[in-house]
């Protein structure tokens, strides 16, 4: 199984390098809704927003150590109106660059101080980040955390993270005092209850992606990878006992299409006063989002707002999101 898992994590990683190829092949779009758009952002001060996991992934994947758009300006002050930092935590296979083109420069935006950092990979300089002990990830976290507070004056944060990134974080409020630096932890496809990694497997199977010759290489183990094996040691103990922590609001957005978190499902909460779980084809049935697209789709992201900031509730938009690819405009 520990072999399946590791496999599992190499062919993970070789679907990122499949947004690679694609848009090396034409298939996605440069830019999120056309050159115009961005023009437009230019023009009015805001920074351009992909909503296309495709390109994002190929900007950032090759720079990892360079904060992604909107992101780690430590002179940014919080607002009365978002009076909490937010901060970025990626997924398995990715870095804080690659991950966030879609979310940070739209936080930015809307007005919140955003910070992203790396933490899992075999040197800080590494392309692929989020592989070692999610415990490891977890410390890294704190520390990070606590760097934000200071710098910002804040009392607590914001956490958005995706897949591991949006799992980890449990383990940072439960056992490391996370919970009372922390308001909400908001969650993209995160590997609550583990995945079986089935649904990858037969996708790179189908893909081709299992010839090693197509494969990015992971190293000689993922300890990540083991880790969110459905009923791991980790995972064992981190949900004993209760998967949130009282003084926390959590929401879950995840798609029907997750091919990495398997079942989908798995990605969900218990229910309960301070659990929100959000599937975004209950809102949009055109959405079609995979595991790696949900951290740029823009129906998920504005779910993203309006967890962070409910009292001022956006419109979910409705549009044909592909796979990897992201939406048709």
């Amino acid at each position: 199984m520990k072999r399946t898992l590791l496999r599992g994590c190499a062919t993970a990683a070789a679907a990122l390098g499949l947004a690679l190829a694609a848009t090396q092949a034409g298939v996605a779009s440069a830019a999120p809704a056309g050159s115009s758009a961005a023009s437009s952002a230019a023009a009015s001060g805001q920074l351009p927003v992909n909503y296309h996991f495709s390109t994002g992934f190929l900007s950032g994947f090759g720079s990892p150590t360079v904060a992604p758009a909107g992101a780690n300006n430590w002179s940014c002050k919080p607002s009365s109106a978002h009076p909490y930092p937010v901060v970025l935590v990626h997924g398995t296979l990715e870095n804080m660059n690659d991950n966030w083109g879609g979310a940070s420069p739209l936080l930015a935006n809307n007005g919140y101080c955003v910070f992203a950092f790396n933490y899992g990979g075999s040197q800080a300089t590494d392309d692929i980040q989020g592989t070692g002990p999610a415990e490891d990830g977890a410390a890294k976290l704190s520390a990070f955390v606590d760097q934000v507070l200071a710098a910002t004056g804040a009392g607590k944060v914001d956490l958005v993270g995706h897949s591991q990134g949006g799992m980890m974080p449990r383990y940072y409020l439960k056992y490391l005092g996370g919970a009372a630096k922390t308001d909400k932890l908001i969650a993209l496809s995160p590997s609550n209850n583990g995945t079986t990694l089935d649904g990858i497997t037969e996708l790179g199977r189908q893909l081709g992606l299992l010839d090693p010759a197509n494969q990015f290489v992971v190293g000689p183990a993922c300890a990540a990878c083991v880790e969110q094996e459905v009923g791991s040691d980790f995972l064992t103990a981190l949900n004993s006992g209760g998967e949130t922590v009282p003084g926390v609001t959590y929401t879950v957005i995840t798609t029907t299409g997750d091919e990495v978190v398997t079942p989908y499902t798995n990605a969900l909460l218990p229910a309960a006063s301070n659990v929100r779980n959000i599937t975004v084809q209950d809102q949009c049935g055109l959405d079609a989002s995979d595991h790696l697209e949900i951290a740029y789709d823009p129906i998920a992201l504005t779910d993203v707002l309006n967890a962070l900031d409910p009292a001022h509730p956006r419109a979910v938009p409705c549009e044909v999101v592909l796979p990897v690819t992201g939406p048709l405009t």
